[in-house]
């Protein structure tokens, strides 16, 4: 990382930016060409300081051929800043918060799995836990990202 005074490492504050995000970039790569999706997702921190990202879809279409294909993914969460304009307008910016990791695709199969993954997606998108059964997990594609190598970087702006 280029800006080394904007960069996070610690697990805390990554977490605290991406709780508040509710929108996934997943970059991955088909036979060459970049592709780039936005996600809604969950996020659950395991002991070990990995990061997992649960998704769901539909059971087919293009992001699932190539996430089939080719296991490795990047991912950005980022969080809306604000514009600010300064005199001179050159030192005008905004303030930002993200997260960028790459990470390895796991589909999920077994229905108890995805039902766990889906109420940690729907928590993180609404605040509320609901439990998901059978029969709605069924019906889904669900993955997770999980990543180790992950990390944050902040920007915040003086308005004065």
């Amino acid at each position: 990382m280029r800006r080394k005074d904007r960069e996070i490492t610690d697990t805390k504050t990554i977490e605290e930016i991406i709780r508040k995000c509710k929108v996934c970039h997943v970059a991955m790569v088909d036979e060459g060409i970049p592709y780039v999706v936005p996600l809604n997702f969950g996020c659950h921190f395991a002991g070990d300081g990995s990061l997992e990202l649960y998704f769901h879809s539909a059971k087919e279409g293009k992001k699932l051929d190539i996430l089939r294909k080719n296991h490795s993914v990047c991912f950005e969460i980022s969080c809306e800043g604000e514009t600010v304009v300064s005199e001179p307008v050159c030192r005008s910016g905004c303030s930002y918060a993200s997260v960028i990791g790459y990470g390895e695709v796991i589909f999920l199969e077994e229905n108890a799995d995805k039902c766990n993954a889906l109420t940690i997606l729907f928590a993180h998108q609404t605040g509320k836990k609901v439990c998901f059964e059978k029969k709605q997990a069924e019906s889904v594609c669900v993955f997770k990202i999980v990543s180790r190598n992950y990390t944050g970087k902040r920007r915040l702006l003086d308005i004065n």
